[in-house]
């Protein structure tokens, strides 16, 4: 079966059937029009298999991520998602995983209100590449630069899930009877990106980022860009109910932060703002640090004591 069929026969739903799409799949290109007093937000992601997922994880998890992730980079602009882009390289085209596959994409999708507008496919070792592209008003995307002395530094939901089912290796584990196991397993393999909640704090937040390596690594891009510090309560890192009956004692911070596979949103609200910006938001926003004019990321504890922790978040190297 040709690439052509299995769009045909698999990523049909996925096709556009909006008037901002001015042409789609079946091109050279698609040709997308944006609203009115808009900018384009684009971001891409690859993720490959036996690096970023196991392969045994169910097609539908990982059609689910594969997109999700690169959705969690939308929101952290405060940008509506439209369109998406998928380059998806096969070793094989089994029609069962290709069905899964897609199933996982239009869960996310569907939703979300983004449309698959083009894409190409190869054989070869298993890995998928998402261009996501959203819109937002022009002049009010969130940026990593506007964090400003005296911010609050906050999070949405929990960290440490992801990181702790990996370390579980609850990836392709069955946990239908676990249900702390079960949740964690959702948040590494079907994580939510925060497309709310980014909306929502567009004009509330000076900056925001999107946890994907680990909130050391991802906030100190906030800083290095603000020309700012952080001063970070380490006992404020919002803990799920399932991390905390299982994370054990000793590595419970070095998950939280430097775990990754979080896609929550870290972002630096004006202390005036916060109560307004927790009403607007439909998942818990807590405040785990301030925003300093002395450079540097410093770990405190609840007194605000100095933390000697060496904490580093994923990097890509090779």
């Amino acid at each position: 079966m040709d690439e052509f069929a299995i769009i045909r026969r698999h990523f049909q739903a996925l096709l556009p059937g909006s008037a901002d799409v001015l042409l789609g799949v079946g091109d050279d290109c698609a040709l997308l029009q944006p609203p009115p007093g808009e900018e384009l937000a684009l971001t891409t992601d690859t993720l490959v298999a036996g690096r970023h997922f196991d392969p045994q994880v169910r097609a539908e998890s990982i059609g689910w991520k594969s997109l999700a992730v690169s959705l969690s980079d939308l929101a952290a602009m405060g940008a509506r998602p439209r369109w998406f882009v998928l380059a998806l390289t096969l070793d094989q085209a089994e029609e069962s995983w290709l069905a899964a596959f897609a199933q996982g994409l239009k869960a996310v999708a569907a939703p979300a209100g983004t449309a698959l507008v083009g894409g190409d496919m190869t054989k070869g070792p298993l890995s998928i590449t998402i261009t996501a592209i959203g819109t937002v008003p022009s002049g009010k995307g969130l940026r990593r630069s506007g964090a400003k002395p005296g911010d609050a530094v906050c999070v949405t939901g929990t960290l440490g899930d992801a990181a702790l089912a990996r370390e579980l290796g609850l990836a392709t584990q069955c946990a239908r009877f676990d249900p702390d196991r079960e949740f964690l397993k959702a948040r590494l393999n079907r994580p939510s990106p925060r497309l709310a909640a980014g909306h929502n704090l567009r004009g509330l937040a000076h900056a925001a980022i999107d946890l994907s390596d680990g909130l050391a690594g991802d906030l100190r891009h906030i800083l290095e860009e603000s020309w700012v510090g952080a001063e970070i309560r380490a006992d404020r890192l919002p803990r799920s109910e399932a991390f905390q009956h299982l994370a054990p004692p000793d590595s419970g911070l070095a998950l939280q932060a430097a775990g990754g596979d979080d896609y929550e949103l870290c972002v630096c609200i004006p202390q005036e703002r916060l109560a307004e910006a927790r009403r607007k938001l439909d998942v818990p926003l807590t405040e785990i640090g301030r925003i300093t004019r002395e450079p540097g990321l410093r770990w405190v504890d609840a007194s605000g004591g100095p933390l000697a922790l060496d904490l580093q978040a994923y990097r890509h190297s090779w």
